[in-house]
């Protein structure tokens, strides 16, 4: 009780839950805001503008990219914290319109499956349009894939980012608040840009992005498993649920990332296909190959743990509410 009661905005479940509602609404009726009012697109001009002043030599990039991490992770949270404390002070009412306007840019359901629906659209007209399409999602070369391999990627993105974009920073906003989702937002914005093995955009990312990396594989630890049980939950009748438990956790370690492979696998098996990365990995290996159907339901079963998900939330703020008082 005193740990929460040291917490101030858990003290109002209204305020916590109605931001998180009014936020997912938003995203649902209106999507993204312009990109010049866009933090997320404010976070990545800073790592883009910072990635120019790390140096070469190994150790020289590890201690700069962590450094430059560091300090663009901290203004972040330092920035969200202020604001917050700011809000809190206010009614109720325009505590929970203001947080709202702050929480939703941190949360992109519409427009990642949005983009998703749209690699299915454009392989309805053509490979090379899904192809296309798909570039625009993944960072993987998609210049040979087969038409089932892009189904295949639109729908890992999806499972992927479905834990990225919604379930994390609305798990750590329901922890910190609006800092906890501002900072998970900045250590992913910065994995996606700078996380990578080997050369990339011109430059060796290998010990330049290890920071950025890490850290958002510390953060995503716990928020993917949570992503990969609400996946299953939502597309698997129990006793079947419970027959896939194990193949889940054995499915899930296929994939190189130590976060990524849980959600995409929850996905595979839920959905009874075939998902994987062409000479990398093959996540449900003896399921089906998706046909155009499986998209459709692979945005479904994302959409019933968006809801699953602000119910808990709900649920969580209530509890928090009667203890920290």
């Amino acid at each position: 009780m005193v740990v929460l009661s040291a917490l101030p905005w858990v003290a109002s479940a209204g305020v916590l839950s109605g931001t998180l509602w009014l936020a997912l609404a938003i995203d649902h009726w209106f999507g993204e805001p312009p990109p010049r009012w866009h933090p997320v697109v404010w976070m990545g001009n800073y790592l883009d503008w910072s990635a120019r002043c790390i140096p070469t030599p190994p150790l020289q990039a590890f201690a700069t990219g962590a450094l430059a991490w560091c300090f663009g992770a901290g203004v972040v949270f330092f920035v969200a914290m202020e604001l917050q404390r700011l809000l809190l002070e206010l009614p109720a009412w325009a505590t929970i319109a203001s947080m709202t306007l702050l929480l939703k840019p941190l949360l992109a359901w519409r427009m990642l499956r949005c983009e998703v629906v749209a690699v299915e659209v454009a392989l309805g007209a053509s490979l090379d349009a899904g192809r296309a399409r798909l570039a625009r999602l993944v960072s993987r070369d998609v210049a040979a894939l087969t038409e089932s391999e892009v189904r295949e990627s639109a729908i890992e993105s999806l499972a992927e980012n479905l834990n990225d974009s919604v379930v994390a920073p609305i798990f750590w906003f329901m922890l910190f608040g609006l800092p906890g989702a501002v900072f998970y937002r900045f250590a992913n914005t910065a994995d996606a840009m700078w996380g990578y093995r080997g050369m990339r955009g011109g430059r060796d990312w290998t010990w330049a992005g290890k920071w950025a990396a890490r850290a958002d594989d510390v953060l995503s630890w716990v928020p993917a498993r949570i992503t990969a049980v609400l996946l299953m939950v939502s597309g698997r009748p129990s006793l079947a649920m419970l027959r896939a438990w194990c193949a889940l956790r054995r499915e899930a370690t296929r994939t190189p990332s130590p976060n990524s492979g849980w959600p995409m696998a929850a996905m595979a098996l839920s959905l009874g296909v075939r998902l994987g990365k062409p000479g990398v990995y093959a996540l449900n290996a003896a399921g089906r190959p998706p046909v155009a159907a499986e998209t459709a339901r692979a945005v479904v079963l994302g959409h019933r743990v968006v809801l699953a998900l602000a119910a808990i939330g709900t649920a969580t703020a209530l509890s928090w509410s009667r203890l920290a008082s």
